[in-house]
């Protein structure tokens, strides 16, 4: 079915059966519907978590509406499984939760997609990034080297993941992986993978590790997965190891050194033994830099540490470095706040820069690289 006819066919869709939610559908400033209960629907709206007056007629049309979102997967609310993921002709996100599983009856959450493409510029314009830090990635993203995205839900790393991609240089190769597609990369060459879940009697399940398998039989120049959740933590690890040099991704952690290691106990889910030591001196080997987000109250999403990954200590322990931090700051006014800053450390890519990337080290940059 061409693009514009299924687009139309989900207009139509939300005109009649979603009609409680066709509101919130169309606001840009909603990101996120999570309807509880046919009569109870909240939205996120600029950060904030508002519960709405908007409710379905009854359960019945709450079902009907919940079935025909998942029609466009091919999937059904009468499937045996309980955890459905879906995702709606415009991109939005889709997650079903039922009974038994739902203790209080059909859950859902949309996850919109968003139209807008936000680049470093304009997260800098926001606040969410400093112009400092912004140079730092650039310079790191150009080279080549390896970057994770981490924070919590919600936190913006998908948001921050698509803005630095937009750095890789136009004629790069680029696989995404991803579970449910949200990347929005603006190059000509990208090729784009998406898992597949088990039919009805479990069975043809893609995940993001055969998916990461095949992406070294393409040919990539970058690899980028849109979230590191499992044993091909291993693969990329391997992989970032072995020459693979400028992929990203995200995952879940608080911190740089919760990122690392989740990234290790992800790796240990894989079938392949190795000893912790090793494993340890290969994820300090593969990620060159981490990235921390956070979400503050508010809604205010921050880049709040940008972290080079040294090697292991004589005692076998991650080292990291943060280069940018979170900062107490006051102004001439006599005013506190928090802000991004260069904490003084040096990267220790210093010095290995090529003549061509020495020339994109702005002077914003220069006491860093230099």
């Amino acid at each position: 079915m061409a693009t514009d006819t299924k687009q139309d066919i989900f207009a139509a869709t939300v005109d009649h059966y979603l009609k409680p939610i066709k509101q919130f559908m169309e606001d840009p400033g909603v990101t996120e519907v999570m309807i509880n209960h046919a009569d109870e629907i909240y939205i996120e709206k600029d950060g904030q978590m508002i519960l709405t007056g908007a409710r379905f007629a009854d359960q019945e049309a709450y079902e009907a509406a919940v079935n025909n979102i998942l029609q466009y997967t091919r999937r059904s609310l009468y499937d045996e499984v309980s955890l459905i993921d879906a995702r709606l002709p415009d991109g939005s996100r889709v997650h079903v939760v039922k009974e038994p599983c739902a203790r209080f009856g059909i859950a859902v959450s949309i996850r919109k997609f968003s139209k807008s493409m936000l680049d470093m510029d304009w997260l800098v314009e926001l606040g969410s990034i400093t112009p400092e830090a912004r140079e730092f990635l650039n310079v790191n993203v150009l080279s080549e080297r390896n970057l994770l995205v981490a924070g919590g839900t919600s936190t913006g790393k998908t948001s921050l993941l698509n803005a630095i991609s937009g750095i890789v240089p136009p004629k790069s190769r680029i696989v995404v992986i991803e579970d449910s597609a949200e990347l929005q990369l603006q190059q000509d060459h990208v090729l784009s993978l998406e898992t597949k879940p088990p039919d009805r009697y479990g069975r043809g399940a893609v995940g993001i590790r055969e998916l990461f398998r095949s992406s070294l039989r393409l040919r990539p120049d970058r690899i980028i997965i849109g979230e590191v959740r499992g044993g091909e933590a291993l693969d990329m690890i391997q992989a970032m190891t072995s020459g693979q040099g400028g992929s990203m991704g995200t995952l879940h952690a608080n911190n740089p050194a919760d990122a690392l290691n989740r990234l290790e106990t992800m790796a240990m889910m894989s079938d392949v033994e190795m000893p912790l030591h090793a494993l340890r001196s290969q994820v300090a080997s593969a990620i060159d830099v981490v990235v921390q987000m956070n979400r503050y109250v508010g809604g205010r999403r921050l880049v709040t540490e940008i972290s080079e990954v040294d090697p292991l200590s004589d005692d076998g322990h991650y080292r990291i470095r943060d280069i940018f931090n979170m900062q107490r700051v006051e102004d001439e006014n006599g005013d506190i706040s928090m802000q991004l800053r260069w904490t003084g450390e040096r990267s220790s890519h210093a010095g290995h820069l090529k003549p061509e990337e020495e020339k994109l080290v702005s002077k914003l940059t220069e006491p860093i690289f230099m």
